[in-house]
Order: structure tokens, then sequence, then C-alpha cells
């Protein structure tokens, strides 16, 4: 363990990524001003022309006066900020809990206690917590949710185990004081069993089960036959060009074709017939070394696999000491297909797609038939990046290797508002196709790919050929290159150093193809605190006082083709986001340029996890 004197389990994952392998800092500011007013000029034209914020298909830019005067399509009075813990909503609607971590997804579920860890038999019995990308498909009648659990508060987990930490912690900080001693760092909360680590192991991951709607509100099905539980544990199919490589291949599995769990679930996706697509993000925190002298190789820092894992997994499970198995990180870190239909169907990773740290995954059929994927990889200057399948979708027909054959491509944007998608391949990046998804950051910054701002939800317009990302925030960009040494200095999607705030990519395949290579881009928001800032810190025109945010996270487009935005950033209420209040549910119509507040979350939550009822 580091010597450090925080909590830990207080860190977001990317604060403590920064804390288990600190960037170097290879710019100076001064540098990056410089770098940045010498491109004044197109800064000026894109901020200013981003201003009106909806550029409409032929890329044309409303003003804000013709935005004020279309008609708005918005059902709902906007709502004003809140610093409180509940959920607001606009006048005319309603919300209530659904399900809540403990409830019982079967009947035979351990009771709920908040003293008391569930038994490590039964933990995959009931619903997990910090739930994430989640999606609902209608089966022969009956609802079906899918949901990511994405990670563990081990307080609330393991109260037995908080109650033994806190007493060690006051022991001996009231010893140093009686000594007159600084107080020691504190132990960080930890498992501290087997039993313990197999509890969170089954807490996490994805939850599958129907719900049904009463004169009482939605509620689960207990005991459906839909109802399942896919964790950690769980036995999951590899498929696609890194199956079997010797690089995917362990002692516990030696065809390199079966893994244990999908794991730090984050956004989630569906596919055109049906199944549910969940997004592994940052799984480099389940790992660590027993052995301190381990020395770890350059994949692993690019990717951020250290010696200490967050939850001591490596401590009790040697699946995750990279000492002992160093192959098993490279068995994460994909999307998993999930049939919701099925609970016998065995979940598949999908290693076509690539490795990285999944966001989510938004899907579309190009005009031609092909399966069109596009994907964010969630941490500070990585890529964006589209799968297209070699085969087209055809309503009814087999559909068990869309996935796994069709070419993977990393986007490149250029200061002139147009783009590329420059495909991985072994030519271009003298890797195996094999290699390319198992190392596709590495695969990636060899094409020279764009550094993003944090790549998040990916939203497509389901009326128009559009695609949107959102960018969520980088405190490091101008400041210090990448995990890969990349290039982080101010770029067209990306203009503001130190960005805090966030905004949303928008682009437009070439001939409305989706599986094109060519596209036009443009900025449809930038987030930012105009209360605060009168620069380019205070976000695009359509941002005012009445519907300021920060870090735009989770998007679905609706069938009208209004683009949802929730959020996940700083809820302090402070200095450069004083009036921002709480995380946020927005809603914008990309035809007027309009953002309209549609929901408050509690404070300290993030809101994310749309989806739709039949």
């Amino acid at each position: 363990m580091k010597d450090i004197n925080i909590n830990e389990n207080d860190l977001s994952w990317d604060e403590w990524d920064e804390l288990q392998s600190p960037r170097p800092a290879e710019s100076e500011f001064d540098e990056v001003v410089d770098q940045a007013m010498s491109r004044r000029g197109f800064l000026g034209a894109a901020l200013a022309f981003g201003s009106g914020a909806a550029v409409m298909g032929t890329g044309t830019l409303l003003s804000s006066t013709s935005a004020q005067a279309a008609a708005s399509r918005f059902a709902f009075d906007p709502l004003p900020i809140a610093t409180d813990f509940t959920v607001h909503v606009p006048a005319g609607y309603s919300w209530a809990p659904m399900v809540r971590y403990g409830d019982p997804l079967f009947s035979d579920a351990p009771e709920f206690s908040q003293t008391a860890a569930l038994p490590a038999d039964q933990a995959d019995r009931v619903f997990g917590e910090n739930t994430d990308g989640m999606e609902l498909f209608e089966i022969d009648g009956h609802e079906v949710i899918a949901v990511n659990h994405e990670y563990v508060n081990l307080s609330v987990n393991l109260p037995e185990r908080k109650a033994i930490v806190d007493a060690e912690n006051e022991k001996a900080a009231a010893e140093a004081a009686a000594k007159g001693e600084e107080a020691p760092k504190k132990i960080s909360l930890r498992p501290g069993s087997a039993a313990e680590v197999e509890t969170i192991q089954k807490l996490q991951g994805v939850a599958v089960f129907e719900v049904a709607r009463s004169e009482n509100g939605w509620s689960v099905v207990v005991d459906s036959p839909f109802n399942r539980r896919i964790t950690h544990l769980t036995e999951i199919d590899i498929a696609g060009p890194a199956a079997g490589h010797d690089l995917l291949k362990t002692a516990a599995d030696p065809t390199g074709t079966k893994v244990l769990g999908t794991i730090n679930n984050c956004g989630s996706g569906r596919t055109p017939w049906g199944t549910y697509l969940t997004c592994e993000e940052n799984f480099n925190g389940y790992f660590g070394s027993t052995d301190e002298s381990f020395e770890r190789p350059e994949d692993f820092k690019r990717y951020g696999i250290g010696l200490s894992g967050r939850y001591a997994y490596e401590t009790f499970d040697p699946r995750y000491d990279i000492s002992q198995n160093p192959n098993e990180p490279l068995r994460h870190g994909y999307i998993t297909e999930i049939d919701p239909s099925d609970p016998n169907a065995t979940p598949v990773k999908r290693t076509a797609l690539g490795r990285f740290k999944h966001e989510n995954a938004a899907s579309v059929i190009a005009p031609d038939g092909r399966v069109v994927v596009y994907m964010g990889d969630d941490e500070r200057g990585e890529f964006l990046y589209k799968y297209v399948s070699n085969g087209v979708y055809v309503p009814g027909g087999d559909t068990s290797t869309l996935l796994d054959d069709g070419k993977l491509f990393v986007a490149r944007f250029e200061n002139d508002l147009t783009g590329r998608w420059v495909e991985l391949t072994p030519e271009a990046t003298d890797m195996s196709e094999a290699e390319i998804r198992i190392y596709t950051r590495m695969a990636a910054s060899k094409v020279g790919a764009t550094t993003m701002d944090r790549p998040e939800w990916v939203a497509v317009n389901p009326i128009s050929a559009q695609g949107y990302c959102a960018l969520t925030n980088n405190r490091n960009r101008g400041v210090k290159p990448n995990a890969g040494g990349d290039d982080t200095a101010v770029n067209g999607p990306n203009p503001r150093n130190e960005n805090h705030y966030g905004q949303i990519v928008r682009w437009y395949p070439a001939n409305d193809d989706h599986g094109s290579d060519a596209f036009r881009w443009d900025l449809y928001v930038m987030a930012g605190n105009p209360t605060v800032h009168d620069d380019a810190y205070g976000g695009s025109a359509n941002v005012n006082p009445g519907n300021m945010f920060n870090s735009p996270d989770g998007m679905q487009a609706d069938s009208s083709g209004l683009l949802w935005i929730q959020t996940d950033g700083d809820d302090d209420n402070e200095g450069d986001f004083a009036g921002q209040g709480n995380n946020q549910m927005l809603v914008g119509d990309p035809a007027t340029g309009e953002i309209r507040r549609f929901l408050t979350g509690p404070n300290g939550s993030e809101v994310t996890g749309l989806t739709w009822s039949a």
C-alpha cells in the first residue's frame, strides 16, 4: 500500500487511478497558454460558431434568437437547481423508488440488514447497488430490465468490518495523542476474509429481472423465470479475434475462451436483436500483487493496473494477483453481451469491440445493413471508437457472430470541423488482429487518434444521421499527456485547457451513413458557468444561469430526437460550480438548441441509467 493520509474508499475511480499511477507532467502551463493563443483564430470561430450550439443536418447553426423563436417541443417547465437529498421532477410528473439495494429478486433471498454483511452464498439473490447503465426489454409480453452494478461501497456492504477498522483507527489515534504524536495514517477499509470478498464479488455485475406495473406503481416480479444475477464469479465465454490467444490463457483456462466475471460494469447498450451490452470500465482497480517487487509490463501502466487493488481481491483470490496470474487482467475490459430472454444463456465477451475502459455502447444499423457500435474510452486523453460488422443484420437471422467479425476504428478530428474514422489494422499498427483487440489503446495511439476529454456515453439520433459523445471533463487537458504519452494540447472538439465543465461533440457521417469513414463535426453544447466566467468557461450560448451544468455523462436520444443528458460532476455548489446544484438530467432539442433541466438528484449522487418502459 502507498503511504497516504486519505481514505481511498472516498475517492472517485479517476482520483484512485491518479493516486495509484500518477501521470508525469510534461507541459509547462505557459507553453500551453501560448499554444492556445496561437490557435485563437480557430477557437474564436469554433466557439462563436458553437455559441448557437445547435447545428442542423446541413451544418448551419441556428442563432440564439432563432432558437428562442422556435416552438418548444418540451412538455414541462424547467426545474431550478436543488441542493438537498431527494429527487425533483417537474409539475405533472412523479417519481418513486422501484427497487433498492438489498431488495430480493428471489423469495429465498436473505433479509436485508444494515449491521451485517450479506452471506457470501446468498449475496447474488438480491439487487445490488451503484447502478449505472440500464435497458428495458419487452419479451413475450413481459417487461425485463437489465441494469449494471458498477462497484460497491464497503462501508455499506461490510458494516461489521467497518466497525472493526473504525475501532482500530480510533485506538491508534488515541495512543498517538497520549504520546503527543501525530495521528498515524488511517487504515483503509478493505475485506478481511475470502468470504467478504465473495460477498462483494456477487453484489457487483449485472441484475436482470422482470418488472410489472400495478395500481401501486412499478415493482420487481420476485422469482420471475427471467430473474438472474451475472457477477464477478459467473462463467462467461470469450469470443472474437482475441479468443484463444496465448495472452488470454491462464492455468485455470488453458483455452483462453472462458473467464469468470464481468467487472466494473458502467454504461450499457442494446443490440437490434434484443440483447444487453454491459460495458467494463475501471476493471484495472480490481487487480493487485502480493509480491511488491513485481515488475509491471508497460501495457499494465497504460491501463492503470497497479500493485494494490481497490478491494484487496488479490489477497484472497489468486486470480486477481498479477504476480501469479499476469494474463488475467487481459481478459477484462471488454463489452459483454447478455441475452435477457434466456436466463440459462452464457454471457459472451465480444473482444472484436476492443479492450479499454468502456463507458457505453450505442448501436445503429448502417444503410447497407451492417451493425455499427460507437464506444468511448472513459479516461482523460483517451479515444472515441467505432466498430462496423462485416456481416449484415437480418431480423430473425443468425446474429451470433455480428459482434465478432468486423472492423474497429478510432476517431481523428480535424480542426476544420471534418474528421475520419481510422481503421486499426495490422498494417497500420504493426500488431496482430488479436493484439489490436487486447492492446486497443496502444493501437489507437499508433495511428494518431485524437485525445479526448474523457469520452463517456454515446447517443445516436434515431431520426437524423447524427452521433453525440459526452466529453465529461478533463483537468489534465493542456497540462500533461495521457497514460501513453500522447499529446493533450487543446484541439478542435476539446478546446479548453483544464476543462472542468465538459462538452458534447456531435458528428454527421458522410452520406448519412454511420458505416462511412468520413464525418463532419461540431460542438453541440459546451457546459460551463456563465455566472462565474465570461469566456469559453461560461459555456456556449444555449447555456444560461437557468440551465447550467457540468460534466455531461449519460445520454439517450428518444424516439422524437430529443437528447436527454445526465450529469456526474461536482455538486458542491461552490466556486467554479456555484449555482449549479446537484447532478441532474436535462433535455436538449437539437433542432433549436434549447436545453431545459428536467430532474435533479440527491446531493452526492450521479444521475444515470435512463431507460423507457415498453
